[in-house]
């Protein structure tokens, strides 16, 4: 039933668009639009040239124009005009990507992404370091659908592709100084120079605004304050018209404050009043345990990225891509969201990855052909202290005295006197940390290819694969003490003592994908494509309860070895892109056939992330994009995705069976107008409102009706005027328009130990930005 509403819907929609190319279908006949059309988005998802509408597969792009119109910063406020797409910034060091339901956030280092996060064509994926600010863009591609052969093994059901703009002959300038509510300071802009040889261009930004959730704790900061670097500096070098080499430099920082995880149960922060104060920070120890004396984030991120592209040869390309990154952060965060002295965590990640792809190219009037090498390997490690006070630890956990409590509603710590009389005055504080930390390198060797072949004037069919070795290697070491007095280590993680047990596992895959793209008319293509999708397999260290399936070192320690299997999905898509008059849109239908699909889950004993396999899983949805230009003056866009999926229900899948994946929304929909209206020859007003739904989300597997959020409708508006030709602009902005509250995420680590926090959204902010360029 599911499926036949879907057709429905695609053919009613193709119908439309049919219809209404009908009128244009006899001019364009036989003489096909050229790819570089300035009427149309080009875009380079397939390493070629190409006006988005003439790409076999789901594509949205959004230029930098567009994300200069929205306001657009941050990679999060993106998804909510891309269909299909959702990106949760829990924190920069901690952000999710979900293409199509999927989600891509583990921390972990042995575990792979499911989406594939491109940065002027190198992989960035591994979650701790894949966030930055989106400044001085050309353009963001976001595919869908799983793209081996265009975008590595970790596309598993898509990929983000971020291009800055390069530099470009002659000399060009911009800079924007805005300021807005909650003490909100942004500086941006760019520096351009050079000639037909040789261009360099410097480009920044800087964001910085106070917290949003007051902290009452004396020595802590208001929660969810930012302070955030961006530099980036483009050379480009073109001693010849068949010759481009570009070098980019890419510096981001952020020092952050605190995340509100906020407690439900604990102290006076409650669901319904997530946006009044909180009193979170509860070590006095945390700059000697835990890294930092206040909750936060600092990180640091250092990219370098060397292209060159060489036309060699009458229709040949050759063109190598070469990457190193390297991350390095450490967030302190409170657990428990009171303030207690009970679940003081911090998270040290760091790591670098490297890559080098050789893609040769071939065009010519009849076939189009791609193909290449790629080796990638990374190298990180996520390591986890913990800080607690004994008696505390035992009471919020098990309640040893009954009827203390833990803490009380005015932010009393009540538990803090459990180990005075559990001890019979013996003791008041008995201070207690431990830690364990997990680690992987992972290589892979990979070589694949796309051959198209131009059946006609009208049919073009694609088939291509990557061929892939893999090996990965996986580190577990804790360090897990006896708590004093107590006897016992609170957490019931295995101590290795330190010591690293490791485990590799070598791997191999075949990754196909089929394309057929056939041309209405020059301004009207339908498209269909069969693709598999893979994410690697797990080769997971963690602790154990049991000898079963264990790894020993000489016999002291019992680490679980799980080797979870890889996931696989067969991707089937169809649908119809199309430009009729002042309408440009596109339409598609996909089904996803998942095995093995894989989980991150908390475990409810020692708030441990592991990865489990869930069993089948499928997809099923539609999405739709429109944009509209009634005038030169006046321009409109929609978009919609609808998702019929998740775990399939039935026994064999177990506790999972039946649930919705994680951050995946069954409705997402935007809606916006571009108002751009000129008073005479030097001066115009321009106004951008829009509109973005989002249906109720599940933020953990199992779901649970605590851990959710119902729909959401929120407005955004920009507006303002420009002077002189363009060369002076004052802008008024104001996102979250209606003040609504709701959450971002909810469960985290607390809700392990059975106390789930919640972090409130953003509320309405708001500010006015100046721009001169020269």
């Amino acid at each position: 039933m599911k499926f036949q509403t879907l057709a429905s819907l695609f053919v009613a929609g193709s119908s439309l668009l049919a219809i209404s190319a009908g009128a244009r279908a006899e001019e364009g006949e036989g003489t096909l639009a050229d790819a570089t059309d300035s009427a149309e988005i080009i875009v380079t998802a397939q390493k070629v040239r190409q006006r988005a509408i003439d790409v076999p597969i789901t594509l949205s792009a959004v230029t930098g124009e567009r994300l200069e119109q929205l306001g657009i910063t941050d990679m999060g406020e993106l998804s909510a005009y891309v269909p299909g797409l959702n990106v949760q910034i829990q924190s920069a060091n901690n952000p999710g990507f979900v293409i199509r339901g999927i989600t891509s956030d583990s921390g972990s280092s042995q575990e792979s992404p499911r989406v594939t996060l491109y940065y002027n064509g190198v992989d960035i994926s591994r979650s701790r370091g894949a966030y930055q600010g989106s400044y001085d863009m050309d353009r963001i591609e976001v595919v869908k659908g799983p793209q081996a052969t265009l975008f590595g093994t970790a596309a598993t059901i898509g990929a983000i592709s971020l291009i800055s703009k390069k530099p470009e002959p002659g000399v060009s300038a911009s800079v924007t100084g805005g300021y807005g509510n909650y003490d909100a300071t942004k500086l941006e802009g760019f520096v351009n120079a050079g000639n037909d040889v040789i261009a360099a261009r410097l480009a920044w930004q800087w964001l910085k605004r106070d917290g949003y959730v007051e902290n009452l704790a004396p020595d802590q900061d208001d929660l969810y304050a930012k302070d955030q670097l961006g530099l980036r500096g483009s050379l480009r070098f073109t001693p010849a018209s068949n010759f481009t080499a570009d070098l980019i430099v890419t510096y981001d920082r952020q020092r952050n404050s605190g995340t509100p995880f906020l407690s439900q149960s604990l102290g006076s922060t409650s669901l319904d009043g997530i946006y009044g104060a909180a009193y979170l920070g509860g070590s006095p120890y945390s700059a000697e345990l835990l890294g930092s004396d206040k909750l936060g984030l600092t990180r640091d991120v250092y990219d370098v990225n060397f292209t060159t592209s060489w036309d060699f040869a009458d229709g040949w390309n050759f063109t190598t891509v070469n990457g190193y990154r390297h991350f390095d952060a450490t967030e302190v965060f409170d657990a428990d969201g009171s303030a207690a002295w009970y679940l003081e965590f911090a998270e040290h990640a760091k790591g670098w990855d490297a890559s080098h792809e050789g893609r040769f190219t071939y065009q010519d009037p009849v076939w189009r052909a791609s193909f290449g090498w790629n080796y990638y390997v990374e190298k990180s490690f996520q390591y986890v202290p913990f800080s607690s006070e004994v008696g505390t630890f035992l009471q919020c956990s098990a309640q040893i005295i009954p009827g203390l409590g833990c803490v009380a509603g005015d932010n009393t710590v009540t538990a803090a006197a459990t180990t005075y009389y559990a001890s019979g005055g013996a003791y008041s504080e008995l201070p207690y940390s431990s830690w364990y930390r997990n680690e992987g390198k992972n290589q892979t060797w990979s070589m694949f290819g796309d051959v198209t072949f131009k059946a006609g004037p009208r049919l073009e069919l694609t088939a291509g694969a990557r061929v892939l070795i893999e090996k990965r290697r996986s580190g577990f070491s804790t360090y897990q003490p006896a708590a004093p007095v107590y006897g016992q280590q609170l957490l019931p993680i295995v101590d290795t003592e330190g010591e690293v047990i490791a485990a590799t596992r070598s791997y191999s895959a075949l990754l196909p994908r089929f394309n057929a793209l056939y041309r209405v008319n020059a301004d009207l293509n339908l498209y269909a494509t069969v693709s598999e999708g893979r994410r690697s397999p797990v080769v997971q260290l963690a602790s154990s309860g049991s000898s079963v399936g264990s790894l020993y070192s000489d016999g002291l320690y019992n680490v679980k070895l799980t080797n979870v299997p890889n996931e696989t999905v067969w991707n089937y898509e169809a649908g119809i892109k199309g430009r009729m008059g002042i309408f440009t849109g596109s339409l598609g239908v996909y089904y996803d056939d998942y095995s093995n699909f894989q989980v991150t889950v908390t475990n409810t004993s020692t708030g441990v992330s592991e990865t489990k396999s869930a069993g089948s899983a499928t997809n099923i949805g539609v999405e739709g994009e429109l944009n509209a230009q009634f005038a030169s003056w006046l321009g409109a866009f929609a978009n919609f995705g609808y998702i019929a999926g998740g775990i399939d229900d039935k026994a064999s899948n177990g506790e999972y069976a039946g649930d919705q994946f994680r951050l995946q929304p069954k409705w997402q929909w935007a809606a916006g107008l571009n108002l751009q209206l000129p008073l005479d020859e030097n001066t115009r007003l321009f106004l951008t409102p829009t509109v973005t739904y989002r249906s109720k989300i599940y933020f953990e597997i199992p779901n649970s009706e605590a851990t959710s959020q119902d729909p959401i409708t929120l407005v955004n508006l920009r507006g303002g005027a420009s002077f002189a030709d363009g060369r002076y602009t004052l802008t008024g902005w104001a996102k979250n328009l209606t003040d609504k509250r709701y959450i971002m995420d909810a469960g985290n680590t607390g809700g392990a130990f059975g106390y789930p926090t919640y972090i409130p959204a953003e509320p309405r902010t708001y500010g006015i930005e100046f721009t001169a360029r020269y």
